[in-house]
């Protein structure tokens, strides 16, 4: 299907997509969000302590996170730079199977790759709790994360994520637009988390296994670190809630200011639960295969 003016609207999305480096963690994607610099992100993505931007015209700005959701993985970036051509954002509730998509992004070091593909659908993931996401069959790669999602108007329809199966997942337009209402947010753990089936001891009831989030890596200095979480302990929920999804530790999560969290963990034996209180709301600053 030949859409018009193809060329100058995946031009103008390459213009305001944005490389994003992180520290020694890699590169990734972002999307000016405004012309002012304000620039949106996925939250896995801007979790080193310094991070640039690099235009499409090469400028390279250093890059301050003013809010990060790890719920929802966005994070919102400032630089100092003004008339930057910004996105036009679409209502993603309006999205449907079978429109055409455009993703751009800089996979693997390619600046500026364009895939493009169809909406599979928008909602619920099966295996990924209740948060919504617009599903495409466009293909990503490590590099993409945090470059628009678009519709055939190169209108942005969402924030790619990551890759589940055969199907891109991108965070909607219409969640980072309440994102963006709804302020800073200091709810951050500082772990990457990969979901695991648990064996329950013989003394459990309720089925042979359990759900359990596996810590696979933990950031130097973050709240997780300082309350002596390792890389392989495997949390299992709060002494209230037992995890069933990424999204349950993100709930968790939720709040603003110096707080507690007591969370139960295994750590090398599987009958032996442990807790620990982790001190949140010290700075702003993780991915489910996914992070918090």
């Amino acid at each position: 299907m030949a859409v018009t003016g193809f060329g100058e609207i995946a031009e103008k999305l390459r213009r305001s997509t944005v490389l994003v480096h992180a520290g020694g963690r890699g590169s990734g994607s972002g999307v000016i969000w405004s012309s002012d610099g304000s620039v949106i992100t996925n939250a896995h993505v801007a979790r080193a302590g310094q991070i640039s931007l690099q235009l499409w015209d090469g400028r390279e700005f250093s890059a301050t996170v003013t809010s990060r959701d790890p719920s929802r993985d966005l994070a919102l970036l400032r630089i100092a730079a003004t008339n930057l051509p910004s996105v036009l954002v679409a209502d993603s509730s309006q999205v449907r199977p079978g429109e055409l998509a455009i993703a751009i992004g800089n996979p693997m070091g390619f600046v500026g790759a364009l895939t493009t593909g169809v909406i599979h659908a928008v909602g619920p993931l099966r295996g990924l709790g209740s948060r919504s996401w617009v599903q495409a069959d466009v293909r990503l790669a490590p590099g993409n994360s945090g470059g628009p999602l678009a519709d055939a108007r190169g209108r942005v329809i969402g924030i790619n994520t990551m890759v589940a199966g055969t199907l891109a997942l991108a965070v909607p337009s219409n969640s980072v637009q309440d994102f963006l209402s709804a302020g800073p947010s200091d709810a951050w753990l500082g772990v990457t988390v990969h979901p695991v089936k648990v064996p329950r001891p013989n003394s459990f009831a309720g089925g042979t296994h359990r759900f359990g989030l596996l810590l696979a890596e933990i950031e130097p200095d973050s709240p997780a670190s300082l309350a002596s979480l390792l890389p392989g302990d495997i949390l299992l929920g709060t002494e209230q809630k037992a995890f069933t999804s990424p999204g349950d530790l993100s709930q968790a999560l939720q709040g603003k200011g110096q707080r507690l969290l007591r969370l139960e963990f295994l750590r090398g034996d599987y009958s032996h639960v442990r807790r620990v209180t982790v001190q949140l709301g010290n700075q702003i600053g993780s991915r489910s295969s996914a992070a918090a």
